[in-house]
C-alpha cells in the first residue's frame, strides 16, 4: 500500500508541469541574457515579439463586441436585485474613476518611461491626434461603421456601437436572442482564442527582451524596474489611502476584514488569477458577515465593473508608452484616453492578460506606438499579480460596502454568524 501511494505521488509530480507564469519568467531572464551577450541576434528575435502583438491586436475587436453587447444585454440580472445593483455600480464606477487618476497621476509624477526612446513608427500621427480639439476627437468617438471601426482597431468607437447595440438587444428582449446567444459564444470562442494566443506569450516574452535589451542596452532595465516600482506604489497608495478610508467610511472592521480577506488575496498574487481566488472570497466574505445574497451579486458583477488594479496599470501603462516615445498628450487627451480606459475594461475580466489587449486596443485608438507593449512584456507578470490582488480586494470591499449600505451592521450581526468570529481569531496575527 505504501509503494501505492508513493507510486502515484511520483506519478503525479511527474505530470505537474510549470504553469504559464514560470515560463515567462524563465523566457523573461532568457531574453535579457541573450540580448546582452548577442545584442545583433537579440534584435533581430524581435520578430518573435512582433508575432505575438499581432495576434494580441487580432483579439480586440471580436472580443470587446462579444463582451460588452453579451454584458449590455445581460443587464436585466442587475434590474432584478434592483437597488443593490444600482448601488454596486455606482460604487463601482466611482472607485475606478479614482483609481485612474491614482496612476495618471504617478506616472506624470514619476515619468518611468523618459530615457527609454521607444521607436516612433507613428509618432506624426500621434502627434497630430493628441493635438486635436476636444470637439474632433468627440466627433471621432462615433462610427459611421462598425466594419471600418474594426478594421482600422479604433477601440472607442467599437465601444459606442456595442454599448449602443446591447442596449437595443436589451430593450427588445426575447426577440434578441438569438443575437444576444451569438455575441456570449462568440465571447467563449474568444476566451479560448486567448489561451491559444497566450501559449505564444513566452516565446513572444523570449523575443521582445532579447530585442529590447540588445537594441536599447542593458540600461533599460532600470526604465522596467521603475515602471514595476511605480505601478506597485501606486496600487499601495490605492490600497493603503483610498480603500482605507472607504473603510473608515463605511464602519468596516478593519482587522476582521483582513483576516478574512488575506487568504483569497495571496491566492489571487501568486496565481495572477481574480478567478482562481474567487472561491475561497465568496466563501470568506459570507463569512465576515456579508450576507449570502449580496455576496454572491455584487462580488461576480464587480468582475465585470470593478477592475481597480488593471484600471490604474492600464492609465500608468499608456503614459509609460507615450513616454518612452517622446510624445507630448495634452492633458484633455489623457481625459478622454481615460474614459476609454474605463469603457474597454469592462467584462473581459476574465481573459489571461486582458488588460494587454485592453492596452494594445487604447494605443492603437490614439494613435501611440503598440511597439512599447513590447517593453512592457517582460515585466508583465510581475504587474499583474498585483494588479489582480488588488483587484480581488477592492471586489471583496465592495461587498462589504454595499452591505453596510444596505443596513448590515458588522458589529451587532457579528452574533448572527459566529463562524465569523472563529476564522477571524484563527487568521488573525498574534
Amino acid at each position: 500500500m505504501g509503494w501505492q501511494v508513493m507510486d502515484a505521488k511520483t506519478t503525479e509530480a511527474k505530470t505537474k508541469h510549470p504553469s504559464l507564469t514560470a515560463w515567462i519568467l524563465v523566457a523573461l531572464v532568457a531574453g535579457i541574457a541573450f540580448g546582452a551577450a548577442f545584442p545583433a541576434a537579440g534584435v533581430k528575435l524581435g520578430l518573435l515579439g512582433t508575432i505575438f502583438l499581432r495576434l494580441i491586436k487580432s483579439i480586440i475587436a471580436p472580443l470587446l463586441f462579444g463582451t460588452l453587447v453579451a454584458g449590455i444585454a445581460g443587464t436585466a440580472s442587475v434590474k432584478t436585485m434592483g437597488r443593490i445593483g444600482g448601488k454596486a455600480i455606482l460604487y463601482f464606477e466611482i472607485v475606478t474613476t479614482v483609481a485612474l487618476f491614482v496612476g495618471l497621476g504617478a506616472v506624470n509624477l514619476v515619468r518611468p518611461g523618459e530615457g527609454v526612446q521607444l521607436a516612433q513608427g507613428t509618432t506624426q500621427q500621434g502627434v497630430t491626434q493628441n493635438n486635436a480639439s476636444l470637439d474632433q476627437i468627440a466627433e471621432h468617438t462615433f462610427p459611421t461603421s462598425i466594419i471600418d471601426a474594426m478594421a482600422k482597431g479604433e477601440v472607442l468607437q467599437i465601444v459606442v456601437f456595442s454599448f449602443l447595440f446591447g442596449a437595443a438587444c436589451a430593450s427588445v428582449g426575447s426577440k434578441a436572442a438569438s443575437v444576444v446567444g451569438f455575441c456570449e459564444s462568440l465571447s467563449e470562442v474568444m476566451f479560448q482564442y486567448t489561451n491559444y494566443v497566450m501559449l505564444f506569450a513566452p516565446v513572444g516574452v523570449f523575443g521582445a527582451m532579447a530585442a529590447t535589451v540588445g537594441d536599447k542596452g542593458i540600461r533599460v532595465l532600470a526604465n522596467l524596474a521603475k515602471l514595476v516600482a511605480t505601478l506597485y506604489g501606486a496600487q499601495a497608495f490605492f490600497v493603503f489611502v483610498v480603500l482605507g478610508v472607504v473603510t473608515a467610511l463605511a464602519r468596516i472592521p478593519a482587522r476582521r476584514f483582513i483576516a478574512h480577506v488575506r487568504e483569497p488575496f495571496l491566492i489571487a498574487y501568486s496565481t495572477a488569477s481574480s478567478e482562481a481566488a474567487l472561491p475561497r472570497a465568496l466563501e470568506n466574505m459570507e463569512a465576515f458577515g456579508v450576507p449570502k445574497h449580496i455576496v454572491s451579486f455584487v462580488l461576480p458583477l464587480g468582475y465585470s465593473f470593478n477592475l481597480d488594479g488593471s484600471t490604474l496599470y492600464l492609465a500608468l501603462a499608456s503614459m509609460f508608452v507615450a513616454q518612452a516615445a517622446g510624445i507630448h498628450v495634452a492633458f484633455g487627451t489623457q481625459l478622454v484616453m481615460m474614459l476609454t480606459l474605463m469603457l474597454t475594461s469592462k467584462g473581459v475580466a476574465g481573459v489571461p492578460r486582458a488588460s494587454l489587449v485592453i492596452l494594445a486596443g487604447t494605443l492603437a485608438t490614439f494613435h501611440l506606438p503598440v511597439e512599447g507593449i513590447a517593453v512592457i512584456l517582460g515585466v508583465d507578470t510581475l504587474m499583474d499579480m498585483c494588479r489582480t490582488s488588488v483587484n480581488l480586494l477592492g471586489n471583496c470591499l465592495a461587498t462589504a460596502v454595499v452591505a453596510r449600505w444596505e443596513g448590515v451592521d458588522f458589529r451587532t450581526d457579528l452574533a448572527m454568524h459566529p463562524e465569523s468570529m472563529v476564522t477571524a481569531l484563527e487568521a488573525a496575527p498574534e
